[in-house]
């Protein structure tokens, strides 16, 4: 059952602000609720209800389905823009954008998923994911479920650890083995709606270190439907060529906006202290030297990721060669160090004022946010990946000139 209540989103008559501009005033919303989301471990009510009222959920789906049709690096900015004013916000945002992009990238050959392409858009809903799952944990790309498919119907049961706030969702878009007595790595992607034949009976509360407005329960997950909810391509083309590169550049975005935000909040300490005594270095000032260089290479590693993917789009041999998998699992590890790094350098800046709760200065939230990041598809097991990739492939030292 959904719990979050139905927004009433007004349809668009006429072409839409910039995306930039309305997400302004969504993050404005975020920022004012998101120490009570983070103190309460609450799902961000405002942000999202905010999303809707601004159209910003279906920014990405093509123009011809109702959306705006924005591109990898406009998705990105904007969720640099939430990420600065709530961390959970702005994960999620991001995790329903990575979700939104198999349908944009692998949903315009099925009239059922172009249909609810536009869905996304007019109705502004949610979506969600259901990957993890009991026996197997993050191993994305196994799934021990299956869907049993006869008669035009399917039928799925999963025991998922994660449904990062699946009890929000419109839609969940759960893995599973394509059928009973098929390998563990051949998976479909199945999109099951909130308003469509599913239960979901919560089986652990998520009550963690940081990241705590994502309510990332576990479920016990049963659902039946039309089997044309089942993306047509295999869910390795989809991981391969849209949904991992999704993932790590819009998480990397989420974490680059958290970091930012530390910094920016360390940088006013210094220029306060610097105001103070004007003829003195203020002590921080060099520790903030160094988390601007930080900042810079997560910003260009990140840029460059981007434009790497938006060059190889439609190519599917490039997006699943193994040059292009190694630079991505490298923008997630360094991204999620380097975001941790930022923040601990403010809190040394910022000193007391950083470490407290409730000052301007405060950064504990976006530490204890950051912390999430090694561990959300576990930096050893992307490195453990990418060393096996490198026993077949050499380093490409080329600049690209």
């Amino acid at each position: 059952m959904n719990v979050f209540r139905k927004i009433e989103v007004a349809p668009l008559t006429e072409a839409p602000e910039a995306a930039t501009e309305r997400m302004r005033r969504v993050a404005e919303i975020a920022a004012g609720h998101a120490d009570p989301v983070d103190k309460e471990g609450r799902f961000p009510t405002e942000t999202i209800e905010a999303l809707k009222r601004e159209r910003l959920l279906g920014v990405a789906i093509p123009i011809e389905h109702g959306g705006e049709g924005l591109g990898t690096m406009q998705i990105a900015d904007l969720i640099v823009q939430l990420g600065q004013a709530c961390g959970s916000s702005a994960m999620i945002y991001a995790m329903h954008q990575i979700k939104t992009s198999s349908f944009v990238t692998h949903g315009g050959a099925s009239d059922w998923h172009r249909a609810y392409m536009r869905r996304i858009a007019d109705e502004q809903l949610v979506m969600a994911s259901a990957t993890t799952e009991a026996g197997i944990g993050g191993n994305l790309r196994n799934s021990i479920c299956a869907v049993e498919v006869a008669g035009g119907r399917f039928a799925l049961t999963k025991e998922a650890t994660v449904i990062s706030y699946g009890n929000y969702a419109d839609a969940i878009l759960a893995t599973a083995r394509r059928a009973p007595d098929t390998a563990s790595s051949d998976q479909v992607m199945v999109v099951i709606p909130a308003d469509g034949n599913r239960t979901l009976e919560r089986t652990s509360v998520w009550d963690t270190l940081g990241m705590r407005g994502t309510c990332s329960d576990g479920f016990h997950l049963v659902a039946t439907g039309d089997a044309r909810q089942i993306f047509p391509k295999p869910f390795s083309e989809i991981a391969a060529q849209s949904m991992l590169a999704n993932s790590h550049i819009f998480w990397a975005a989420t974490w680059f906006g958290i970091a930012a935000d530390a910094f920016n909040r360390a940088q006013a300490f210094v220029k306060a202290a610097a105001r103070k005594q004007p003829d003195a270095m203020p002590p921080g000032a060099l520790r903030l030297a160094e988390a601007a260089a930080l900042l810079q290479e997560m910003k260009g590693h990140l840029t460059a990721a981007i434009h790497r993917f938006e060059a190889a789009a439609g190519d599917d041999d490039a997006l699943s060669s193994i040059g292009f998998a190694a630079e991505i699992n490298a923008l997630k590890v360094a991204a999620s160090e380097k975001a941790g790094a930022v923040v601990r350098l403010a809190i040394l800046v910022n000193g007391i004022l950083g470490y407290k709760n409730g000052t301007p200065f405060s950064v504990g939230r976006h530490l204890r946010d950051v912390t999430s990041a090694p561990v959300m598809i576990s930096n050893d097991r992307i490195l453990s990946n990418t060393a096996t990739l490198m026993l077949m492939s050499r380093f490409d030292t080329g600049l690209g000139s």
